[in-house]
């Protein structure tokens, strides 16, 4: 049974909108979820936890819909993060895990003393006195601390240096190695994905692009190198975005369209990032001179 089924998700605004978003996520698994800044990743997020009243569409969670949760139960079972989430500003971090603990009856006070721990936390700080790296750093902490099993974070490791990030990422697959509990985060950081995701969601303009396994998600698609002479040879219509300079073509299309490329185009394996620039890029008539 998936931890996570978005089923046909719809939700307008007046100058946005999702548009039969569909994925799911089985447990211990992460799924790193991406698109540009406006694609429809937050308001998704904030859909899955009932932040956010959808339209229509079918959003369960451990096979119960997310309307049938009360707002505890809800929050006993999944931990979300939001970015700019600012709590008890003027606690110190003793205190906010104090009282943290006391609404969460599963909450875990060996998992919280080690995060603590290694993530070089002073309890004595009040949270405003934190970095901002280490606000996140504490925020994570508390969100693992309560056994939820799935973990939804919005651009976690934004801002952080290298080894703050590491050191996240390496919680993270520590956090689902029982295969009871799972992870979705939304990213920028493709290193990320390409580390410790094992699916990947990519959503543009409100719709699904495509949701799979990180591998077979890059092997669905190919990147072609060629002249531009030959470039121009390809069909318009099996070019998803395109690179062209006056003597350069650079075009990516989908694995079942190879077969048709002319003779000693050449063509390769894209990485996560290339896939998103080519298809955010699209085929406009663009050329670098």
């Amino acid at each position: 049974m998936p931890i996570l089924e978005v089923k046909h998700l719809y939700k307008s605004y007046p100058t946005f909108e999702l548009k039969d978003v569909n994925f799911s996520l089985e447990p211990g698994y992460i799924m790193g979820f991406i698109g540009k800044n406006g694609a429809g990743k937050t308001t998704t997020i904030k859909s899955i936890y009932n932040l956010v009243k959808k339209d229509s569409g079918e959003i369960y969670l451990l096979g119960k819909k997310v309307e049938d949760y009360s707002e505890i139960e809800l929050k006993q079972s999944v931990a979300l993060m939001l970015g700019g989430m600012n709590i008890y500003s003027n606690s110190k971090i003793e205190v906010i895990g104090e009282v943290v603990s006391k609404f969460y009856k599963n909450f875990n006070k060996g998992i919280y003393e080690s995060l603590l721990k290694k993530f070089n936390l002073d309890k004595s700080k009040k949270f405003k006195e934190l970095s901002n790296g280490m606000k996140t750093k504490f925020l994570l902490t508390l969100s693992m601390s309560f056994d939820a099993k799935l973990l939804i974070l919005d651009e976690p490791t934004s801002g952080l240096d290298p080894f703050s990030r590491d050191e996240i990422l390496e919680v993270f697959q520590k956090y689902i190695e029982d295969g009871k509990h799972s992870i979705l985060f939304s990213t920028q950081i493709i290193s990320d994905l390409e580390q410790i995701a094992d699916y990947i969601t990519y959503i543009k303009d409100g719709k699904i692009v495509l949701s799979d396994e990180k591998e077979k998600f890059c092997d669905f698609y190919r990147l072609i190198n060629c002249s531009k002479e030959d470039g121009e040879k390809i069909p318009v219509s099996m070019l998803l975005g395109k690179r062209e300079s006056d003597f350069s073509f650079q075009a990516l299309i989908k694995k079942e369209d190879e077969h048709k490329l002319p003779y000693g185009v050449e063509v390769i394996l894209p990485t996560i990032e290339q896939i998103m620039i080519m298809i955010e890029r699209g085929i406009k008539n663009e050329s670098i001179n």
